[in-house]
């Protein structure tokens, strides 16, 4: 079963004569536990593709479907709700609020859809512990280094038990050493918790790790 299918996607940025469009009819299917690499020199729309499919913006036209569900055939409200709960996100930059602490940034999606005060807490820091960071629940991102600051990002990402992971650069900002670790963390929480999930990447490899590998060019999908 397709967790994921976009199908003939568009979105233009720009107007008029320096309209681009960045993404031509695209077509995507994702089945269930696959993990799917996407490569793409930088502007391609690899950023684009991942805000597409996880509700963070609209195409032009085309459909795309989570779980069996449009997107498009939702309310704002509707597409919020389902992406909290369906879909998490890794991006470049982890997006830790900076006054909160590792504990607090993690149970956020969980305060979010009003779960119990408890329910977050204790869901945050069984997977704070998970990736390594169970003696740093009460440190900030300020105190952290940038591979703690991402694998906060992770837990943040699965506190919700989502069935997609959406990854859009997650290595792009950490030095070679650590990048290899928190490729091994996402790969061992993508069997763990039997995710299905999409990774944008310069990195080749990340993306050899992966089950499929695509690239973007001239805005379409091409397998490799």
């Amino acid at each position: 079963m397709a967790i994921v299918a976009a199908e003939g996607v568009v979105k233009t940025y720009g107007e008029g004569r320096a309209a681009r469009r960045i993404l031509d009819e695209a077509d995507l299917s994702v089945e269930a536990g696959e993990i799917v690499a996407i490569l793409g020199r930088s502007g391609s729309g690899k950023s684009t593709l991942l805000h597409l499919i996880g509700g963070l913006d609209r195409p032009e036209s085309g459909e795309i479907f989570l779980d069996g569900r449009s997107l498009g055939g939702m309310t704002d409200d509707e597409r919020v709700a389902f992406r909290n709960r369906h879909v998490g996100f890794v991006f470049q930059f982890h997006h830790l609020l900076p006054e909160f602490s590792a504990l607090e940034n993690a149970e956020m999606p969980m305060r979010i859809a009003r779960r119990t005060p408890q329910e977050a807490r204790d869901g945050a820091r069984t997977l704070l512990r998970r990736v390594g960071l169970g003696e740093r629940l009460d440190h900030r991102p300020s105190m952290m280094s940038g591979g703690e600051q991402q694998r906060v990002a992770v837990a943040r990402a699965l506190v919700m038990q989502p069935a997609l992971i959406l990854a859009d650069e997650p290595t792009g900002d950490l030095d070679e050493s650590t990048a290899e670790s928190l490729h091994a963390l996402l790969r061992e929480m993508h069997r763990e918790q039997q995710l299905t999930s999409v990774i944008a990447t310069h990195n080749p490899t990340l993306a050899a790790a992966c089950d499929r590998v695509l690239r973007l060019e001239g805005g379409r999908l091409v397998a490799v």
